[in-house]
């Protein structure tokens, strides 16, 4: 007897709501008893329900289900339903091209989000609450300075690095020092997380547990 792959059959048309489904809303497609047909659609229904929770998050989830099995049934379900049938070729339209500004990044070590904050500082009157945003930001750019590199940083080096990035629009107060960081403390990239002690220190240990 030779075994059948789903490669094997007919493409499902929505996955989310299984094969089953969709032989189920074939088969009503035959039955001939418009009553019994309607009847048999409405069970459907609530089986997609079941199938697919996620469409409760939208509002119009009923009239969603009703486009789904009309979808299925390649809008040839010839039931009664307080929805209007849904036209194929609006579903055929491609999406609007979401625009997007292209803007290279002048230190990618610092990524494109403190650029855009360094561009909103930049547009403040002179105040004692800009010069603690520039503080602030200043202390995150000393954080991502050292995740990628280890070595010690000057906050002269990150001042400097403030005023180029803004295109010399931001001036860094004078006598504006930023707070001392810990020896202890450790930045990682992100995602990245090392393991607990290293890894050579497990390996060695587990040659100990070997030989014992």
């Amino acid at each position: 007897m030779g075994l059948e792959y789903n490669t094997q059959r007919e493409k499902l048309k929505m996955p989310a709501y299984g094969r089953t489904i969709q032989r189920m809303i074939e088969e009503t497609r035959q039955i001939p008893d418009r009553e019994k047909r309607c009847a048999q659609a409405a069970a459907i229904l609530k089986s997609m329900e079941i199938l697919n929770p996620a469409v409760y998050t939208q509002d119009n989830y009923s009239q969603m289900l009703w486009d789904h099995m009309q979808f299925i049934a390649d809008y040839c379900l010839d039931v009664d339903s307080e929805f209007p049938m849904p036209q194929p070729a609006a579903l055929q339209e491609k999406p609007q091209i979401v625009p997007v500004i292209k803007k290279p990044v002048k230190a990618a070590h610092y990524g494109r989000n403190i650029e855009s904050i360094i561009d909103l500082i930049a547009s403040l009157e002179d105040s004692p609450t800009k010069t603690e945003m520039i503080r602030s930001l200043a202390i995150y750019m000393r954080q991502q300075y050292l995740i990628w590199n280890k070595d010690f940083v000057e906050d002269e080096t990150i001042f400097k690095d403030l005023e180029k990035l803004s295109d010399f629009r931001i001036k860094v107060p004078e006598g504006l020092s930023l707070t001392s960081l810990s020896s202890e403390m450790k930045f990682s990239r992100p995602g990245f997380s090392p393991k607990p002690g290293g890894g050579k220190r497990t390996n060695n240990n587990n040659r100990r547990n070997r030989k014992k």
